[in-house]
C-alpha cells in the first residue's frame, strides 16, 4: 500500500524557487568555468536549509489543528506526570485521531511537530525523550496499518535503541559530580510499558522473516542488509530484555516479596522496593523489568529454546493470576505488587504451555492452558458490561485465546483417554469440541488423518517462529548462490536455502505424535482383556496375514516385536513429568498444597513423574496381564465448597434484618388490600400474603 507525503514541493514558495532558477541561468551562461560551478554549489548549499525550513513549514501547516492540540497537551501531560491524562491520551485519544486522520496515512513525522513543543517551557532533554516516544507510537502506527519499508525498519530499530539507552543509561543530574547513571523521572501508564516491550519484539520478529526471504530483495535493500548486519540482531534484543531485568532487580523484589508472606507484619510493596534498589523503587522500571522477563520467554520461544523460556520464568510464574496457573498455591502479592493485564496474562500462559507441549510435558500444559482460557471467559463476561479494552487491542487477546484453544485440543487428543487430565473443566472440552470438533475427532482415532489434523493445528496455533542468525548479505558468494539456488531442492536438504524454522519445528512435534498414533487401538484392545498373549494382539493388529501361511513362522515373530514395540511406546505414553503433583494423606497446611490435594513445585522446570492413564500391564514372557484402575471423583471437594456456601447464605439471612410485620393488625375495609409482609427466608424478593 503506498503512503501519501504530507506535503509536496508544489507547496514551497514561488519566490524561493524562482531565485533558486535565476542564479542557475545566470552561471550557466558565464561557460564551463570550474570556479563558478564550486560558487554555485556552495550556494545551494547555503539554500537547501531554507527548503528543508519551508517543506516543513507546509507540512505543520498541514496537520490539522485538533491533532495540534492533542501533540501540545501530550506533551504537557508528560512534563507534568500527569498519569491520568496521559492514560487517556495514550488509549482514547490517540486510536480516535489515528482512525479520524490516519486510518491510511502516517502521522506527521517527529521533526514536523518539533516546533509545536517549544510553547510548553520545557527542556532540551524533555523534548527529545518526547520525539523518541511520539516516534515510537509513529512506527507502531506504521507496522500495523502501513506496509513498513527498510527505512522504516531501520529508523524504528534505532529509535527503540534511543529509547532503551535513555532509560538504562540516563546520565545524573547536574548536581550530581559523579557519572553514574540514575533512574530517570519519567511516568508511563502499564499499557504503554507493555505496548513498548510488546512491539520492540513484535518488529524484531517481523524483521527477522522479512530479513530471511532473501529472493524478494532488491539491490538497495541487499546493499543496505549488508552494510546493516547488526540492525535487529538476536544479540541486541536479548541484551535489551535481560538488561531491563538485572536494571530493574525485578527477580530480587519478588523474592523479598515472598520472604515477606511468611511474617506476621509484612511490610508493604513500596517498601520493599524501596530497599533494593533506587531503579526497583519507581513503578517504570519495576514494570518495564517484569514485562521484559515475560517478553523474554516470548523471544526464547520464538528462536525455539523451550527451556530456557520456562527457565526465566521461575520467580514471576507464581505472580501471574495469583498463582493458580501454574500451581496450586495462590498469592495475596500478585494483584497488587505487580501489573495485571489482560494482554500479559494470556500471551504469558499461550508460550508457557507452548513449551510444556513442545516439552512432552502434556499435563502440565493442559493446566496452563485451562487456566487462561477460563480467565478469558470471565473476560468476555466482564467485557459485556464495560469496554475497558480497546476494539484492537481485545481482538489481538481473543486472537490468542484461540490459538491457545487450538493447542489445547491438540494436548487433550495426546493425553491417552481415561486420564484425569482429560477432565480437568468440562466447559473448555465442550468449548473446544465446538471449534475443532473435526480435527480432535481425527486426532483421537489415529492413523495418517491424525497428522493432518495435527498439523492443520500446529501451523494455525504455533508461534511464528524465527532464524537467530541473518543470512551472510555481507558475503556476495553466498548471496548470490542463494539467489540461484532452487526451493525445490530445500526439501531434500541438499539446497543451500535455510530451513523454515516453523516447518523444523512441525516435523519434531509430528515425530513425537506420529508415535503415539497406534495408541488409542492398541488401548483398546488392551480394555478388553485381563491378559491374553503377545500374539493375539498382534493378530488383532492386523500385523500379519493368517491365510498366508508359509510365512506364518517369520512374520509372526516379528509381529510380536512390533506389538510389544508399541506397548512400550504405551508405557512410556501413561507417564509424564508433571509440576502439579498428587498430595497423599492428610494435608499439611504448613505445606505448599492446595485443598484439592495437589502440591505445586518451586520452578517451572521442575516436576515428578505421575501417570497419566488407567490402564497398566505387564509383560511375563509371551503373555501380556492388563490392570486397569479407575479413578473415583472427588466428592469431599465438591461436599465442602458447597456446604460452606450454604452456611454463609444461611449466615446472610439469620443476620439480615426482618422488616417491620404487619401481622396482628385487623383487616381494613372491604376492597382494601390485606397487609403483607416480607419474608426474609424462602428465596430473595418472595412476599407472602398473611390473613389477619
Amino acid at each position: 500500500m503506498s503512503r501519501p507525503t504530507l506535503w509536496s514541493t508544489a507547496d514551497m514558495d514561488d519566490d524561493l524557487a524562482d531565485a533558486v532558477d535565476v542564479e542557475l541561468s545566470m552561471y550557466a551562461q558565464q561557460g564551463q568555468n570550474p570556479a563558478i560551478y564550486d560558487q554555485l554549489g556552495a550556494q545551494i548549499e547555503q539554500l537547501e536549509p531554507l527548503l528543508a525550513i519551508q517543506q516543513h513549514m507546509a507540512a505543520l501547516a498541514a496537520v490539522p489543528d485538533v491533532v495540534k492540540s492533542f501533540i501540545v497537551s501530550f506533551h504537557q501531560a508528560i512534563l507534568n506526570r500527569d498519569l491520568p491524562s496521559i492514560t487517556m491520551f495514550y488509549t482514547t485519544t490517540f486510536p480516535k485521531l489515528t482512525d479520524r486522520f490516519y486510518s491510511r496515512a502516517e502521522w506527521p513525522e517527529p521533526e514536523i511537530i518539533a516546533p509545536l513543543l517549544s510553547s510548553n517551557n520545557a527542556t532540551e532533554d524533555q523534548v527529545h525523550i518526547f520525539l523518541v516516544l511520539y516516534r515510537d507510537l509513529y512506527y507502531r502506527h506504521v507496522y500495523s496499518r502501513l506496509q513498513p519499508n527498510i527505512d522504516d525498519r531501520f529508523h524504528s530499530y534505532e529509535n527503540s535503541c534511543e529509547l532503551f539507552n535513555y532509560l538504562l543509561n540516563s546520565p545524573s543530574s547536574a548536581n550530581d559530580e559523579s557519572d553514574e547513571p540514575a533512574p530517570v523521572d519519567l511516568v508511563l501508564p502499564e499499557q504503554w510499558l507493555w505496548d513498548i516491550i510488546d512491539e520492540f519484539i513484535y518488529q524484531f520478529q517481523v524483521f527477522c522473516s522479512w530479513r530471511s526471504k532473501v529472493k524478494s530483495k532488491t539491490d538497495d535493500e541487499l546493499m543496505m542488509l549488508a552494510d546493516g548486519t547488526g540492525v535487529w540482531s538476536s544479540y541486541s534484543v536479548l541484551n535489551v530484555l535481560y538488561s531491563l531485568i538485572q536494571k530493574s532487580k525485578i527477580n530480587e523484589y519478588i523474592v523479598a516479596l515472598k520472604e515477606e508472606q511468611g511474617k506476621e507484619n509484612p511490610r508493604p510493596a513500596e517498601e520493599v522496593a524501596q530497599s533494593i534498589s533506587p531503579y526497583t523503587a519507581l513503578p517504570l522500571y519495576r514494570t518495564l523489568g517484569y514485562f521484559s522477563v515475560l517478553g523474554l520467554l516470548r523471544v526464547h520461544v520464538l528462536l525455539g529454546d523451550f527451556t530456557l523460556g520456562l527457565k526465566v520464568m521461575d520467580q514471576v510464574g507464581e505472580f501471574l493470576l495469583g498463582g493458580s496457573s501454574f500451581g496450586a498455591k495462590t498469592n495475596k502479592y500478585s494483584f497488587t505488587a505487580l501489573p495485571t493485564l489482560p494482554a500479559t496474562h494470556i500471551s504469558t500462559h499461550y508460550y508457557v504451555g507452548f513449551c510444556y507441549m513442545m516439552l512432552r510435558r502434556y499435563p502440565d500444559a493442559i493446566r496452563t492452558f485451562v487456566t487462561v482460557l477460563n480467565f478469558f471467559q470471565r473476560m468476555q463476561r466482564m467485557r459485556n458490561y464495560s469496554g475497558y479494552e480497546r476494539k484492537d487491542q481485545y481482538d489481538q487477546i481473543a486472537k490468542t485465546a484461540d490459538r491457545t484453544l487450538a493447542l489445547y485440543a491438540m494436548c487433550h487428543s495426546l493425553v491417552l483417554p481415561g486420564s484425569p487430565f482429560t477432565r480437568l473443566d468440562d466447559n473448555i472440552t465442550n468449548t473446544a469440541k465446538e471449534r475443532y470438533g473435526d480435527q480432535m475427532g481425527r486426532m483421537s482415532r489415529g492413523g495418517s488423518d491424525a497428522l493432518v489434523a495435527f498439523e492443520e493445528l500446529f501451523l494455525y496455533a504455533c508461534p511464528k517462529f524465527i532464524n537467530a542468525n541473518s543470512p551472510p548479505y555481507d558475503d556476495p558468494e553466498a548471496i548470490a548462490l542463494l539467489l540461484n539456488a532452487d526451493p525445490a531442492d530445500a526439501a531434500e536438504g541438499s539446497s543451500p536455502i535455510p530451513t523454515d524454522p516453523t516447518h523444523r519445528h512441525l516435523r519434531l512435534f509430528l515425530a513425537s505424535a506420529g508415535a503415539q498414533s497406534p495408541l488409542p487401538t492398541l488401548r483398546s484392545f488392551l480394555h478388553l482383556y485381563t491378559s491374553l498373549t503377545t500374539e493375539k494382539l498382534s493378530s488383532f493388529l492386523d500385523l500379519v496375514k493368517v491365510n498366508e501361511s508359509d510365512k506364518e513362522a517369520v512374520e509372526d515373530a516379528e509381529a510380536e516385536e512390533e506389538a510389544i514395540q508399541e506397548m512400550m511406546v504405551l508405557k512410556q505414553s501413561s507417564k509424564s513429568l508433571s509440576r502439579i503433583v498428587p498430595v497423599q494423606g492428610k494435608v499439611d497446611k504448613g505445606n505448599d498444597a492446595s485443598s484439592a490435594g495437589v502440591r505445586a513445585q518451586g520452578s517451572l522446570l521442575a516436576g515428578e513423574m505421575i501417570s497419566t492413564s488407567d490402564l497398566n500391564f505387564v509383560i511375563d514372557d509371551n503373555t501380556i496381564h492388563i490392570a486397569e484402575s479407575t479413578v473415583g471423583r472427588r466428592y469431599a471437594g465438591w461436599f465442602i465448597k458447597n456446604t460452606e456456601r450454604s452456611q454463609r447464605v444461611l449466615d446472610e439471612i439469620r443476620g439480615s434484618p426482618l422488616p417491620r410485620g404487619k401481622i396482628g393488625q385487623k383487616q381494613g375495609v372491604p376492597g382494601q388490600k390485606k397487609p403483607t409482609k416480607t419474608v426474609a427466608w424462602g428465596g430473595a424478593g418472595t412476599r407472602a400474603t398473611v390473613d389477619a
